[in-house]
């Protein structure tokens, strides 16, 4: 099973995500933030400084908003050396 060893939110709506596997790769949050339930992460504040890593998905502080690890894998692109 994936899992995140660390995540690291960037700008434009991006997370750098370090898999259990050693892949790194980032996460593209921008489609989501359409949907009603992902609108709290337009504010910056909170999409960066609430972010959490809980191994199996991150989820942002005080808000009712996660997404699965094995999500952001198939979300993200290889990040660039």
């Amino acid at each position: 099973m994936r899992t995140l060893k660390e995540v690291r939110p960037l700008r434009d709506f991006r997370i750098e995500c370090i898999f259990n596997d050693g892949s790194r790769k980032i996460a593209d949050i921008k489609p989501f933030l359409s949907a009603e339930a992902f609108k709290p992460l337009l504010d910056p504040v909170i999409f960066s400084s609430m972010l959490r890593n809980n191994g199996y998905f991150v989820d942002w502080k005080q808000q009712e908003i996660d997404l699965s690890a094995d999500t952001l894998w198939h979300i993200a692109v290889p990040e660039k050396d």
